[in-house]
């Protein structure tokens, strides 16, 4: 890269990941207040808040949000800290590590997929113990999937964010001196859970609040999770506003623009609300370090844990394994456990609109990948060379694009495309794209790229390499493990994107993760799972090379084959 383009790129990457976050909260404010152009509406008017605040669902779809959003959060929270209390450093944890690792490329919405699967009045689940043991000939009349509480929707967001919050922890523990500081608790009398809560659960948290916020913003308002798992009479405020968006009449996009900014609202009021909290447990905790509680029931504590953290993933490893049996079904009735058959016919039916699919999700994912790829190197060299320092400012705004609902912005940003003639098709999603892709690679290669020994660079520009030489020949060589490791996180994040392809496509461009939560609306589970399984592979395929390739090509260099 050249000098006068590289201290640009910072810019020119924030430009391209909040440019469009600003174009979509603007492009929804307007409508909100009545102005859109398109359908020979001229504001300013309230009519659309009002239209909204007078839906009947409103009430409870905002509590759904709400309920769902906070109840996943705080689950995964709680599980994945207990997990850490009583079982990090241990072969057990290592063992749980290694199970939930893959689990965090699989799509949102196969896992969603899965567990329908496992836990429908007619899932696999049912089917394994009937008749022997329940007795049942037919499918109770049971709401398991899409109940009116949202419990199974709050249970598919549980078992796809515990691996990511583990994940986020076990990267901040190394700088918690966390086994030093258990050592000593536990030298004093104090429990593993108890002590490790009271000693090392602050300074984690401290550095996984944003990761965690994140998680909340998203837990409220996802819509390919609520549209498979979530109840629908009525539904939650994120998918009623994509249902106004959709609609053929142009005065529901003033309700869709109204209804983003109250979600946004929703969003950042629970967010304040859950800062608030904090303070408060914290107070709270205080006292309870002082009374000096020494954990009579953390071996409890610490076995639920972990048989919690077990389920979590077997739900997603056994819905994967049943929506394979799905696309490779025959007939298939209840209460049998398995097919009467296998065939290959599910495949020959819906393969060619899978494949197609399949090519437009790569290429897609291909392109905004090894871009966001390029800008994140560009920003961290640029970083090395000219001594940059990234702020508390620069983090939030690194994590700005993934705490703003997907729903508070995108409907805004569709209307602003219509309103000035932009075309929709793949070009508009890559760039959509784009804004939840860069932040994930960003935050996958930062660490490694940061730790690399500058001393290395050094040396190579002692023997008379140029700056460029060391990226190329030296830095980046050695950096090839996390480097494609931060290219298959972003494949994996542009696989899964459901609402951007769908508004900003304009439903021209057809990937597997619209194709599969389209099809939830159905009962053809035989289709379902050929494109779950392929969306799933798609996502973990890249993860798969990205260890292997590093492995092959060093084969006869142990150094850079481990790092």
């Amino acid at each position: 890269m050249r000098r006068p383009v590289l201290p640009a790129l910072p810019a020119l990457t924030l430009l391209l990941m909040l440019g469009p976050v600003a174009a979509g909260l603007w492009g929804a404010l307007l409508p909100a207040f009545g102005h859109l152009p398109a359908a020979g509406l001229t504001g300013p008017s309230l009519y659309p808040f009002h239209a909204v605040l007078d839906w009947p669902g409103l009430p409870r779809a905002a509590l759904l949000s709400i309920t769902t959003g906070v109840g996943a959060t705080v689950i995964s929270l709680c599980a994945v800290m207990l997990l850490l209390a009583g079982w990090s450093g241990t072969r057990a944890f290592r063992t749980l590590e290694r199970l939930l690792s893959p689990l965090l490329s699989v799509p949102h919405a196969a896992a969603a997929f899965g567990l329908a699967f496992l836990i429908a009045p007619s899932g696999w689940i049912a089917r394994l113990v009937s008749p022997a043991i329940t007795g049942w000939d037919r499918p109770p009349d049971v709401l398991i999937v899409q109940d009116p509480l949202g419990l199974s929707m709050m249970a598919g967001l549980i078992v796809k964010e515990i691996p990511f919050l583990i994940l986020i922890s076990i990267a901040a523990l190394g700088q918690a001196q966390s086994q030093s500081s258990i050592k000593i608790a536990q030298a004093l009398g104090y429990g593993r859970i108890t002590g490790w809560m009271k000693t090392v659960f602050p300074r984690v948290y401290a550095q996984i609040r944003l990761p965690v916020y994140v998680v909340l913003a998203y837990a409220m308002s996802v819509v390919d999770v609520a549209v498979i798992l979530g109840p629908n009479t009525p539904p939650t405020l994120s998918v009623q506003i994509v249902k106004w968006m959709s609609d053929p009449d142009l005065d529901m996009r003033l309700l869709a623009a109204a209804g983003a900014l109250l979600q946004l609202g929703l969003v950042i009021g629970v967010l304040v609300l859950w800062r608030v909290a904090e303070g408060i447990i914290a107070k709270l905790g205080q006292g309870w370090v002082a009374r000096g509680a020494r954990g009579k029931f953390d071996p409890i504590l610490a076995q639920g844990a972990l048989f919690f953290g077990g389920v979590s993933s077997a739900a997603v490893f056994l819905g994967l394994v049943v929506l394979t049996i799905w696309s490779f079904a025959g007939y298939w009735g209840f209460p049998d456990a398995f097919p009467d058959g296998f065939t290959l016919r599910n495949w020959m039916r819906h393969g060619p609109g899978a494949l197609a699919a399949l090519g437009e999700t790569a290429v897609i994912a291909v392109t905004v990948s090894i871009v966001a790829l390029a800008l994140t190197i560009g920003c961290l060299e640029a970083e090395y060379r000219y001594g940059l320092r990234v702020t508390q400012r620069g983090i939030w705004l690194l994590y700005l694009p993934l705490l703003i609902p997907q729903t508070a912005f995108l409907p805004g940003l569709q209307t602003l495309m219509l309103g000035i003639g932009a075309e929709n098709g793949r070009f508009p999603v890559m760039l959509a794209h784009l804004v939840f892709v860069l932040p994930y690679v960003f935050l996958s290669l930062s660490a490694p790229f940061r730790a690399w020994d500058v001393r290395t660079g050094t040396v190579a520009a002692a023997l008379g390499a140029s700056p460029d030489a060391v990226l190329w020949r030296v830095r980046l060589p050695m950096l090839l493990r996390p480097i494609l490791t931060a290219l298959a996180v972003g494949l994996a994040v542009s696989v899964g994107q459901y609402l951007p392809t769908l508004l900003i496509g304009g439903g021209r461009v057809t990937t597997l993760t619209t194709e599969a939560v389209a099809l939830a609306s159905g009962a053809d589970r035989r289709a379902i799972g050929v494109y779950g399984l392929l969306q799933t592979g798609a996502a973990l395929l890249p993860f798969a090379l990205a260890l292997a390739f590093p492995a092959m090509l060093w084969s006869n260099r142990k150094g850079l084959r481990d790092g």
